[in-house]
C-alpha cells in the first residue's frame, strides 16, 4: 500500500504522527467505451467553449459561478486557505460508539506510526479500548475540511470520514404518514421468519455475483467472440426481475417459513379469515377463538381417528370373512373327495385299492 497522506494526530498536547492509507478498495472490473461500429475508443476532450482549443490539464483553473458572475479560483488561492494546509488530526470529543449514525459514515483509513518509536500511537489506542469510546476528529484532506471517527480494528488505528449532518437527507415520505393495521398474526409470522434467518453477521459468506458474471461474460467472450451465447454461458436465462404486483402478505410469510424450515407450503388464510382474526384480537377473544379452534381440531382429529379405525375394522372383518369362506370351500372339497374315495374303496376289495393307491403316488 502507499501512504495518500502524512500528518499527526493531536491527542490534547500529545501528538501521534501516522501515515494514512485507504482502507477499502474498488473491486469492480474496469469498463471504457468504445463505438460500436468500428470499436474505436471514445475519449473525452477538455475543450474551451470560447476558443473551442484542446486545453490541457496543466492550463486549468476552478471557478464558482452565481447570478451570473463567475469568479475564477487558482490552485496557488486555493492552496492559501488555512484548513487545506492543515496535517492535523485534531481529537475533539470520546463518544460512545453506538451513538454515531451509520449513515454518516463514508470512507475508511488506516493509520501507521510514523516515528521511531510508536508509543504515543500505543497510549492512544489503549485509551479508546480502556474507555470503549470513539474520538471524533477533525481533519483537512483533499481540499476538503472532513468530519471523522477514530476506532481501533485489530490493534490498527482506523479513521473513517463522517459526512457532515446537511450532507444527509431528510427522509419525507407522506406513504409512512399513513395509518396501517398490522394484524397479531402477521407480527407473529414476520418475528417467526426473522428468527429462521437469524445467524452472525461473516461478509466471507457473501459475494460480488455480478462481477463474477461479468468476468464469465468477459472469458467466454474472448474464446467464442462474437458467436457466443450467452445464455449458453450462464445456463439459464435472465430473470425478468419484480414487477411490482399486490401479493398476499399472509401468504408470502407462509411460503417465507416454509422455504426456510423445508417442508411444504401451507395453504394461506382467507381474507376473511384474517379480518375476523383482527377483530377477535382487537375484542380481546383472541384466546377464545384460539380454544374453539382447537377443540374444532381435536373433534376432526377424533373424526378422522374414528374413521380410520372404523375403515381398518371393516378391511379386517372383510379378510376373515374371505379367510373363512376360503377354508369352508375348502373342507367342502376334502369331504366331497373323502366321499368319493369311500366308495370306490366299498366296490373294490381292500387290498386292491391299497395296491393301486401305492402305485399311483410313486
Amino acid at each position: 500500500m502507499r501512504a495518500i497522506w502524512k500528518g499527526a494526530i493531536a491527542f490534547g498536547l500529545v501528538n501521534v504522527p501516522v501515515k494514512v492509507y485507504s482502507a477499502t478498495e474498488d473491486h469492480d472490473i474496469s469498463l471504457h467505451q468504445v463505438h460500436n461500429a468500428d470499436g474505436g475508443r471514445i475519449r473525452y476532450q477538455r475543450r474551451c467553449e470560447v476558443c473551442s482549443k484542446i486545453i490541457d490539464y496543466s492550463d486549468i483553473e476552478k471557478a464558482f459561478e452565481e447570478g451570473g458572475r463567475t469568479v475564477v479560483l487558482s490552485k496557488d488561492e486555493l492552496k492559501s486557505i488555512p484548513a487545506e494546509n492543515s496535517h492535523e488530526i485534531e481529537v475533539v470529543q470520546f463518544v460512545p460508539s453506538e451513538q454515531l449514525e451509520p449513515m454518516m459514515f463514508e470512507k475508511s483509513y488506516y493509520l501507521e506510526p510514523d516515528s521511531k518509536s510508536p508509543k504515543a500511537y500505543v497510549l492512544l489506542r489503549r485509551a479508546l479500548e480502556d474507555t470503549d469510546r470513539v474520538a471524533i476528529v477533525q481533519f483537512a484532506l483533499r481540499e476538503k475540511t472532513r468530519l471523522g471517527a477514530l476506532r481501533i480494528k485489530d490493534d490498527v488505528l482506523v479513521l473513517q470520514s463522517l459526512l457532515w449532518p446537511d450532507e444527509v437527507r431528510e427522509a419525507n415520505f407522506p406513504a409512512l404518514d399513513e395509518s396501517v393495521r398490522i394484524s397479531a398474526q402477521e407480527r407473529e409470522m414476520s418475528a417467526a421468519l426473522v428468527e429462521s434467518m437469524a445467524a452472525d453477521f461473516d461478509p466471507d459468506h457473501f459475494t460480488d455475483d455480478y462481477q463474477i458474471q461479468l468476468r464469465t461474460l468477459i472469458e467466454a467472450k474472448l474464446e467464442k467472440g462474437d458467436s457466443l451465447d450467452t445464455d449458453e454461458t450462464f445456463g439459464v436465462e435472465a430473470g425478468e426481475g419484480g414487477k411490482g404486483e399486490v401479493i398476499d402478505l399472509m401468504e408470502a410469510l407462509k411460503r417465507s417459513l416454509d422455504r426456510k424450515r423445508g417442508g411444504s407450503a401451507a395453504p394461506a388464510a382467507s381474507a376473511g379469515e384474517d379480518e375476523e382474526a383482527e377483530e377477535e384480537a382487537d375484542t380481546g377473544t383472541k384466546g377464545a377463538a384460539a380454544k374453539s379452534t382447537a377443540a374444532k381440531s381435536r373433534a376432526t382429529n377424533s373424526g378422522a381417528s374414528s374413521t380410520a379405525k372404523s375403515g381398518t375394522t371393516k378391511s379386517t372383518a372383510a379378510k376373515a370373512a374371505g379367510t373363512t369362506s376360503t377354508a369352508a370351500k375348502s373342507t367342502t372339497a376334502k369331504t366331497s373327495a373323502t366321499k368319493s374315495t369311500t366308495k370306490t374303496a366299498s366296490a373294490k376289495p381292500a387290498a386292491k385299492a391299497t395296491t393301486t393307491r401305492a402305485r399311483k403316488g410313486a
